[in-house]
């Protein structure tokens, strides 16, 4: 008999138990042609809105922003994408902006350096610096700097949760996320991360007494490792226990990689629960 995901303890795992339980790739083998196809949509997404493409926010490489205008004067949506911490990019994820910008939603797609070319100290610093030239430069883009949300897949839901902290955000959507950072520490994922006990916990949104007082929307698959259902799961109870705005969802029948349909579309699950937060922090409300 299966355990339920949410009696399921990382801790009383074998290491090998533990690195296939956060394996995504290996969960989904046909994510290396679905990433693929991902690449393809988005180099054509690109191509249709050129004009405000790798804007710098900070020193290094991967620190830019790709701004896609939907809406004179509208909200922005800030999608921080996933990897691990250590692979993928921000043009992976462009085609994510149509569900959005269905709406009239701006969507801003923020890169940041890599492990081990970065620590994940550094890299919660270059969100928050991200956050910070975009709230300053939406005027100028088009967009209402009062206004951004912040979101993100796998990894970037993690991200997502330490951006909620940020005076700009205000509110969330993280898809799919880590929020204890403990078992990533001792898995195969710690080989580029280095996180050491004192770093892992620090960069926990579930470790964290208390948490940012905004609204948080987290959908996981219900179809995805039970591990990373788990993560969900408590991390929303973590929230209710200290009296914090939380929305929990479970998608039935999708993976890591297809609960991603929902915010492609303009009506899917993800896209609806990201206009609903826009129209709890605001007075103005979202076309739909």
């Amino acid at each position: 008999m299966t355990t339920p995901f949410y009696e399921l303890d990382w801790r009383k795992l074998s290491r090998q138990e533990l690195d296939l339980g956060l394996n995504n790739g290996a969960a989904v083998p046909e994510s290396v042609d679905i990433v693929a196809g991902w690449d393809q949509r988005s180099t054509l997404l690109r191509a249709e809105y050129p004009d405000q493409l790798d804007l710098r926010y900070g020193p290094r490489e991967r620190n830019r922003i790709d701004f896609f205008k939907a809406a004179e004067g509208g909200p922005t949506l800030l999608f921080i994408h996933g990897g691990y911490w250590q692979t993928r990019a921000k043009e992976t994820f462009s085609l994510f902006a149509t569900g959005p910008m269905a709406h009239g939603i701006n969507v801003a797609l923020i890169g940041y350096t890599l492990a081990p070319d970065a620590t994940l100290d550094e890299i919660v610093r270059e969100i928050h610096a991200g956050i910070d030239f975009l709230a300053a430069q939406l005027p100028a883009l088009g967009g209402d700097g009062n206004r951004i949300v912040a979101s993100g897949w796998s990894a970037g839901g993690h991200l997502t949760a330490m951006a909620l902290s940020h005076p700009h955000v205000k509110a969330g959507m993280a898809i799919s996320g880590i929020y204890d950072l403990e078992p990533i520490r001792h898995s195969y994922l710690n080989v580029k991360l280095g996180l050491d006990e004192t770093t892992s916990r620090r960069n926990s949104p579930m470790m964290v007494a208390d948490g940012a007082a905004k609204p948080l929307s987290l959908v996981v698959g219900g179809a995805e490792l039970p591990l990373l259902r788990r993560q969900t799961a408590d991390f929303a109870a973590h929230r209710v226990k200290y009296g914090l705005p939380v929305t929990y969802e479970e998608i039935p029948g999708v993976d890591h990689f297809s609960i991603m349909d929902e915010l492609v579309s303009a009506d899917g699950r993800i896209t609806t629960l990201i206009r609903q937060l826009f129209e709890r922090c605001s007075a103005n409300p979202i076309p739909r």
